[in-house]
């Protein structure tokens, strides 16, 4: 899994997150981690465009004079974790009691989705939200 530097800004109830290797991308929200999860959540919706980026390390994102980094005006890195599609699927067998299994299908029912793209959607979620 690649990860992806942010520079989180703000203050009170605004918030903002800048991707610099991803021109366009960038998250925000009332609080430091809704737009951490915001600029997750952008990251992954410009997977075509991401995908052929290579993340730069904190230290050169520092300094890089183009980035505009100022940690003396409160700004802050943060790691944002990315994960591309390959395109490839792969096969896995797991197994699970089956009142969580009950309880997995139904809700993909609900959704209107597979439980394949159920359960990686909320494998992805768990992966991003670092909890």
């Amino acid at each position: 899994m690649a990860f992806f530097i942010g520079i989180l800004d703000g203050s009170d109830d605004v918030w903002g997150v800048r991707v610099p290797d991803v021109p366009r991308c960038n998250g925000g929200g009332a609080t430091p981690e809704a737009a951490i999860q915001d600029a997750i959540s952008a990251l992954r919706e410009m997977g075509h465009e991401t995908r052929t980026v290579t993340p730069r390390d904190a230290r050169t994102i520092i300094t890089d004079p183009t980035t505009e980094f100022a940690p003396a005006a409160g700004e802050s890195l943060v790691m944002l974790p990315f994960l591309a599609e390959s395109g490839v699927l792969t096969r896995a067998d797991i197994s699970l009691d089956e009142r969580h299994l009950a309880a997995i299908d139904e809700a993909a029912n609900r959704r209107g989705v597979t439980r394949s793209a159920f359960l990686v959607s909320a494998a992805i979620d768990k992966i991003a939200t670092g909890s």
